[in-house]
């Protein structure tokens, strides 16, 4: 198939772009591409995910009359109004999101860490001056598992692998993944083996940074006795490292201010 290579310029969150009737917006993030298009009465929205063979570390978009070829998927919309802006504005999984470090790591008793673990994020395709949501891309699939005591009991997360990273600077930086500092820290008289957590993405909002990176708030995991009794907080600041950030995407699922959420057995496994 061939892509559009001509006038690429970066992409950019929660930036309104201006197309003219006829004219289409490609994007190219990691293993994703996407068209839409702006006609009289519609707006589409093709899109089209790659087998992964490079990992690459841009986002590039461009505005033309360069369709792709019928066998990409099509989305239809009617056009609401007669706006003709589109912005992208990045959101968290819906689901909780087990992470999986590569390598299990050993917490001493009355020890703690930070893990910076970096998490996919989903493209709302939103038009207008009210950003009327026509649909959401994910830009990386994570995989589905169950997390619970036994499958009537539990509930459905995505999963992801992890190099539970300790060093902020060692830490990939792409435009379509969200860093999020988890700090973990064991209170139990013996030492804490994390061969997984969860971490609750649908509570995490999104900001970005002058560097054009995505944060989350931190989030502070606290395991007491025993695993089943781990708490955990969302940070209401962001960590200093992060920089300069403004909120580019709202949490789906907002908690009160403070508030602790018991994990239960869903938080390690």
């Amino acid at each position: 198939m061939e892509f559009q290579t001509e006038g690429l310029q970066d992409g950019v969150w929660a930036q309104p772009y201006t197309l003219a009737s006829g004219q289409t917006q490609y994007h190219q993030l990691g293993q994703v591409r996407l068209w839409v298009t702006l006609l009289d009465q519609e707006w589409q929205v093709r899109s089209q995910t790659l087998a992964p063979e490079t990992d690459p570390v841009t986002w590039t978009q461009s505005i033309g009359h360069t369709l792709p070829s019928s066998d990409v998927d099509l989305q239809r919309f009617i056009r609401p109004g007669d706006s003709n802006v589109v912005t992208f504005i990045p959101g968290v999984a819906s689901l909780p999101t087990v992470i999986r470090p590569f390598q299990p790591l050993t917490i001493p008793a009355g020890g703690r860490c930070v893990i910076y673990v970096g998490t996919v994020v989903w493209m709302k395709v939103c038009v207008g001056e009210s950003k009327t949501l026509l649909t959401e891309v994910p830009l990386g699939m994570p995989s589905l598992t169950w997390v619970g005591r036994n499958t009537m009991e539990g509930e459905l997360c995505y999963s992801s692998s992890s190099f539970a990273r300790l060093v902020l600077e060692a830490v990939p930086k792409r435009p379509w993944r969200a860093v999020t500092p988890v700090t973990i820290i064991n209170q139990r008289t013996e030492p804490l083996l994390l061969e997984r957590f969860s971490l609750p993405t649908p509570l995490l909002s999104l900001h970005l940074n002058e560097r054009g990176q995505l944060w989350t708030p931190g989030v502070k995991v606290v395991c007491e006795t025993e695993m089943n009794s781990a708490s955990l907080n969302v940070d209401q600041s962001l960590l200093a490292a992060a920089g300069q950030c403004r909120q580019v995407g709202p949490a789906r699922e907002p908690i009160a201010r403070g508030r602790l959420v018991r994990a239960f057995d869903r938080m390690f496994g």
